[in-house]
């Protein structure tokens, strides 16, 4: 079967949560389809073109236009029936390019809402909507107050409007999680074809034993260019670190990313605090750290950092929002806190727990080979994308 894949992000290297989706789902099904892709690329972002090329039977690039807020064709899009990001970052070169390649596919695979726009342009082949990432959008306004609280209300109003519209174009949607499923349906009550594909993490790239665990090393892996990140990083450092270093003085945060062009002013951060910058190969940071901490607040999807440390042995200490949407058990595989205190006293508490430690470690390399293995879910993905064109 000959596959058109619609991506935001071009796939290699896969250095970020959507990169690293796009790219195991890519050669998942290239092992038994012939796939073309057709992906955007951001201003200065590195590829890798033959790394894609080789699982692909062609590929191309178009430059992504970033949404600018300000622009006249976003404030324009004030009055328009679609959100304004989509309405501002819509290229007539990537629907020029969708629709040539399209006539020579058997069906059609858009990932991520950003892509899903290029559906609407006559096209009847059997199509799939992957990743629609929705629960961020209806957080964003029950968590704002005053007036940014009306203006995010009514974006959602107009991105639940807009999703309506456009699903009938697709015959399956997947999301990531249960939750983002519940949100999905609530939003779109008539529309029944919806799958939970859940992110996953390479078990066989990620093992234990790649580095030995160095007593009081806490590791946060996470691009601080990303809002979520440096909310959490903020959070920590001012309210939960502190806690520690009282009861445990030798400990240390190392976090992984980058953090190009952010102002690290407004982080409480000293020596006992270091950044990693980006990194080709980050499982020697989170495998030599005594555990991953992620005091997530923000932000929805699954958690592949905490799929990582798992996958490498490293115990998890994180926020119920952080392990939002993955099927873990608190005290088996994942220690959960939320309050500053009761995160500082789990992460005390498992620096001083070898028993714990162990237990955590084990647990958590056995739930990700069970039900997070990018091998198995490609396999999931492979087969819904044969269903879904078979129906066809």
């Amino acid at each position: 079967m000959k596959i058109l894949f619609l991506s935001p992000w071009f796939p290699t290297p896969p250095v970020n949560g959507s990169k690293i989706r796009i790219y195991h789902l890519l050669k998942a099904l290239s092992r038994r389809h012939s796939v073309s892709l057709v992906s955007f690329i951001r201003p200065g972002e590195s590829i890798d073109l033959q790394g894609t090329e080789a699982f692909c039977e062609q590929v191309r690039t178009v430059p992504y236009r970033e949404f600018r807020p300000h622009h006249w064709r976003a404030r324009l899009a004030y009055f328009s029936l679609q959100p304004r990001s989509v309405a501002n970052t819509y290229s007539p070169e990537m629907a020029q390019i969708v629709c040539k390649l399209a006539s020579q596919a058997d069906c059609l695979i858009a990932s991520e809402l950003v892509t899903a726009a290029y559906l609407r342009l006559g096209i009847s082949l059997p199509s799939m909507l992957d990743d629609l990432e929705l629960a961020a959008g209806q957080d964003a306004w029950n968590n704002s107050q005053g007036w940014e609280r009306w203006l995010r209300w009514l974006t959602w109003q107009k991105s639940c409007q807009y999703i309506r519209q456009l699903l009938p174009h697709f015959r399956m949607a997947t999301v990531v999680s249960e939750l983002e499923a519940a949100v999905l349906r609530k939003i779109a009550p008539a529309y029944s074809s919806i799958q939970v594909l859940p992110n996953g993490v390479d078990t066989e790239f990620n093992r234990p034993g790649s580095a030995a665990a160095q007593t009081g090393k806490l590791v946060y892996s996470g691009a601080l260019t990303y809002k979520a990140n440096y909310d959490a990083m903020y959070y920590f450092l001012s309210e939960i670190f502190p806690i520690i270093r009282q009861q445990q003085p030798d400990a240390y945060l190392e976090i992984t990313g980058s953090t190009q062009g952010v102002d690290l002013g407004g982080l409480r951060i000293d020596e006992r605090v270091r950044f990693t910058g980006f990194m080709d190969d980050i499982r020697p940071v989170i495998a030599g750290a005594w555990m991953c901490v992620v005091p997530l607040r923000q932000g929805s999807g699954t958690r592949l950092k905490i799929l990582e440390a798992m996958a490498l042995g490293t115990p998890v200490v994180s926020t119920t929002k952080g392990a939002e949407g993955l099927a873990v058990t608190p005290e088996e595989d994942i220690l959960i806190a939320d309050q500053p205190e009761d995160f500082a006293r789990q992460v005390v508490r498992l620096s001083g727990d070898t028993e714990l430690r162990s237990r955590l470690s084990t647990n958590g390399r056995r739930l990700v080979e069970q039900r997070f293995s990018w091998k198995m879910i490609g396999q999931d993905f492979c087969s819904m994308v044969e269903r879904m064109a078979a129906r066809a």
